[in-house]
Parts: C-alpha cells; structure tokens; sequence
C-alpha cells in the first residue's frame, strides 16, 4: 500500500498544509491588528528640505573661484623670496628679500595650508548643501579664515627680512 498523501504541499491546499502542520485552519484565526504607524511631525510630512537654487548656485561659484585662486596663489607661494620681492616693489621699499630660506620654508607651508583650508570649507559646504541648509556663507568664512592663518605664515619672513624691517623702523620714526 502506498501513501496517497500529499508530500511537502505538491498537492495540498494552504488549510491541508496548515492541517498537517498541527496549526489552526485560516477561518479560525482573527485578522492581525492593523500596524501603528506614528504620525508624521510637521517637519517630516513635509519632506527633507531642500537648499534654495541660487543658495546653490553662489556656493558652488564660491568653491570654483576658491580653488582657482588657491592654485594659483599656492603655485606662486611656492616661490615667496619673488613674491616678496614684487610686494615690497609695490611697497615702495627699497632693497630686496633676502630671507631666502625661511621664505621658501614658510612660502611653502602657506600653499599648504590654502589648499587644506580650501578642502575644509568644500567639504563643510557640501555637507550643508547635502542636509538641505544655506550654504553660501560657509566659502566666505573659510576663505578669511584661512587668509588670515596664511597671512600670518607670509608675515614670518617678511618681519624677518633686514629690508622690510629697516623700512618699518623708518616709517615708525
């Protein structure tokens, strides 16, 4: 005599399975409850906010003309002693920059930090333009922080210069 009953549901129905199972038919069992679903806050219904186009626009134009300018001050503060020397003709200074070493060491440790000031304030602006907040200000605060951290590279050499120094016990007189 062979088994005529169905192997692993080939033939069963969903109750004959749930029968052979030892579980309850499907007319027996209560609907489940419903899921509860928190109401949405204001903040949420309205869905992530989104920065303003021209907030974008501004920040972006911001960043570009950021870089360009970094490349092309850090590529000519990598040779200061010159830099130093264009300065102090538009100065009006007599004499030349002879503070060759530590205008090449400083010279080079202001290109460095323009360009990580710059990649600071990039990635600060697009983590706010990401998260949908205003995001303009934040080039315009990292250019002058940066600015004044490499102005103060570029003013070590210079105070130390024997020209620049005698042209500013001059003026004081």
């Amino acid at each position: 005599m062979t088994d005529q009953r169905p192997q692993y549901g080939e033939l069963a129905t969903p109750e004959e399975q749930r029968r052979a199972a030892g579980l309850p038919p499907l007319s027996e069992m209560a609907p489940p409850p419903p899921p509860v679903t928190p109401l949405p806050s204001s903040v949420e219904a309205a869905g992530p906010k989104r920065a303003h186009p021209v907030d974008r626009f501004a920040t972006i134009g911001l960043l570009a003309y950021g870089l360009v300018n970094i490349v092309i001050t850090g590529l000519s503060y990598l040779d200061l002693p010159q830099v130093m020397n264009q300065t102090m003709d538009i100065l009006g200074i007599e004499g030349e920059f002879t503070n060759f070493a530590q205008g090449r060491v400083w010279g080079t440790v202001a290109a460095i930090v323009l360009a990580v000031g710059w990649a600071i304030t990039a990635a600060l602006s697009i983590r706010r333009l990401r998260s949908g907040r205003l995001a303009w200000w934040v080039p315009i605060v990292g250019a002058a922080v940066t600015m004044g951290v490499v102005t103060a590279c570029i003013a070590v050499p210079m105070m130390n210069d024997p020209a620049f120094v005698s042209y500013l016990t001059s003026v004081a007189k």
